[in-house]
């Protein structure tokens, strides 16, 4: 439930905002250039390339939830202090590669046209720090702005509220509260962030755009596959919250063209569990085979399962699965011959008061493994598993 102040009140609150928002991208610059990483890269950002004698590490940035409660003298205030858990996160880990595992933005609290604001300020961390980076949707990132009750006069007709102008969007536009919608949020970020490896995906499943897949190359090149990491858009906000069966098409052909064999493992992330999920929770605690430390809610699964979850456990080169949404859980469980993970909650925006954090995966190549353990906000680490031995 979010908080929505008076009107006059909101007037101040969002130029208090713009202000805000000068503020946080001027405390980005600076890092010290000793922690910046260098990465190498093939041609369209789709091969990234482990460093010799090193692993390849990942941390994993679930439900960050800029922009939540933007009016308000508490909303701001969250989005500072998410900044400060992935600023902690990537000092203690310093990760080649990061994962933006969906809502990213609340969008349903967002008063201005252009949401893509948001999400730059959420990608800040990683950016500044030359850490390249791939992104999936949430349920949140594009939803439809709510109107808050305590804007309604007395005849039933809204307050009109607009937020002020910005470079891109003026006047009646920037009063629609239409949201950002999918396809402009990716597009923003291929088009204005060079290190960023994520894809608009297949043109024939869209609306779901999140979809789409990259390698990791040993450093000997691209002709040596490490792993494969899978993207895949749950929906939720402007459609509805499932993994449809043509998602799960063009997973079955995408994998039997690039690994036909199985021969390269896989891993896969995307926002909202499956109902496979619920099948595994543990219940009263968390106990082996299952790892975690927070177990405080049930799972929130996708609406159907439509055949994605079939073609994973069947197929030997996946692993893991990695997702996001439920703020209150962490644990990773087995499920057949794969992995489901959780994330850890990252962002202050969003539900439930438990301590911040991120989950991190570590791949070897020889021999081939997957670890993992959560790097919380106060630098404690727990929850180490070996995923993949």
């Amino acid at each position: 439930m979010v908080r929505f102040p008076s009107p006059l009140k909101m007037m101040f609150s969002i130029a208090r905002f713009s202000l805000y928002f000068q503020i946080v991208f001027l405390s980005l610059q600076g890092f010290d250039d000793h922690r910046v990483l260098t990465l190498p890269k093939t041609s369209e950002n789709s091969s990234l390339q482990m460093r010799p004698g090193a692993p390849f590490k990942i941390a994993l940035f679930a439900d960050l939830h800029f922009g939540e409660a933007e009016s308000t003298d508490w909303g701001p205030g969250q989005d500072v202090n998410s900044t400060r858990v992935m600023n902690t996160v990537l000092d203690d880990e310093t990760p080649d590669f990061v994962i933006y595992l969906g809502d990213v933005i609340t969008a349903n609290n967002i008063l201005i046209a252009n949401a893509s604001l948001y999400w730059d300020q959420a990608i800040s961390p990683t950016k500044s720090r030359g850490i390249p980076w791939a992104s999936v949707f949430g349920n949140h990132d594009d939803a439809l702005f709510e109107w808050p009750m305590e804007w309604f006069s007395a005849p039933g007709i809204p307050q009109l509220i607009c937020p002020e102008a910005n470079s891109t969007h003026s006047g009646a536009e920037a009063c629609s509260f239409s949201g950002t919608h999918r396809l402009e949020l990716m597009k923003h970020e291929i088009d204005r962030h060079a290190l960023s490896f994520s894809k608009n995906g297949p043109k024939e499943l869209w609306p779901s755009v999140s979809n789409y897949v990259l390698q990791v190359s040993s450093s000997d090149g691209p002709k040596s596959p490490v792993v494969y990491l899978y993207f895949l858009d749950s929906g939720g906000g402007s459609y509805p919250e499932v993994i449809s069966s043509a998602q799960a098409d063009w997973f079955r052909h995408k994998s039997e063209e690039i690994n036909p064999d199985s021969r390269v493992p896989e891993l896969i992330f995307w926002h909202i569990p499956s109902q496979a999920y619920k099948k595994v929770a543990p219940r009263f605690g968390i106990h082996q085979p299952c790892v975690g430390l927070i177990n405080k809610e049930s799972v929130a699964a996708q609406e159907a399962e439509l055949g994605i979850m079939k073609l994973l456990t069947k197929r030997p080169s996946v692993k893991a699965i990695f997702v996001g949404h439920n703020h209150g859980l962490d644990w990773c469980c087995p499920n057949e011959k794969l992995w489901l993970c959780f994330a850890r909650h990252t962002g202050y925006g969003g539900y439930g008061d438990w301590a911040r954090g991120a989950r991190i995966l570590e791949i070897t190549q020889k021999p081939f493994s997957v670890k993992s353990w959560i790097r919380m906000e106060d630098n404690v680490v727990h929850s180490r598993v070996i995923l993949s031995p």
